[in-house]
């Protein structure tokens, strides 16, 4: 039975098409680049200064002086770049990432997203979400389906500070793929074992269920 989070990872890869520019958010999306299919080459951009993010230095190659904007070691490409962040975020403001893959602490059925802090926490800052949220071609969330203590992340109305609004395209969790459409989030995929009625239970905004429902793997 495949994990969790390889099950979102990999699902997630199976949408990147190949000469794609792909932000790879801090945490689990960042798992998606050990996933891409053989035939897709995309090239992963690191919002503190960089194009042709690589793999994962092997153990005692890390250079400290490369890392990806969550502070981990990576490793550059043949062919890849370094630039200032005003060149960076030029990049994404200016409409050039294809796709950014983020986490999320909750999404709604407008398609808004809040990943980024909650209230009366320590949090380092808003990072480079807000700008990749509003400046990527398609927004991809890849999470959990639901909190530590079980409650949705998927609601009616998002209840956190907002990173965007109006922005997430295409939801990933471990129970199924929902897309977010202007009548609502359309359960797309389930995921092996899972029932409709399983991940409704778990959701609180209500799924559009269609006809023909695809499995995720």
């Amino acid at each position: 039975m495949t994990a969790p989070r390889e099950l979102i990872v990999k699902r997630v890869a199976r949408f990147l098409q190949d000469g794609d520019v792909v932000n790879l958010g801090i945490g689990m999306p960042t798992m998606v680049a050990n996933y891409l299919p053989e035939n897709v080459h995309i090239v992963l951009h690191s919002e503190n200064g960089f194009l042709g993010l690589g793999p994962t230095p092997e153990p005692g190659q890390a250079d400290k002086d490369v890392i990806n904007a969550g502070g981990a070691p990576v490793t550059i490409l043949p062919g890849g770049c370094c630039f200032d962040s005003a060149t960076s975020f030029g990049i994404i403001r200016g409409g050039h990432v294809d796709v950014s893959v983020l986490g999320a602490l909750e999404v709604d059925e407008e398609g808004n997203l809040a990943n980024w802090m909650v209230p009366g926490k320590l949090v380092p800052g808003m990072g480079g979400a807000m700008d990749l949220v509003a400046g990527a071609k398609k927004v991809i969330v890849s999470m959990e389906h639901t909190t530590k203590k079980g409650e949705p992340k998927i609601l009616k109305k998002c209840t956190l500070p907002l990173t965007a609004s109006h922005e997430v395209d295409i939801i990933v969790t471990e129970m199924g793929v929902m897309e977010v459409t202007p009548e609502g989030i359309v359960l797309k995929e389930l995921a092996p074992g899972v029932t409709v009625e399983d991940i409704q239970a778990k959701t609180e905004a209500k799924l559009i269920i269609p006809e023909v429902i695809g499995s995720m793997e």
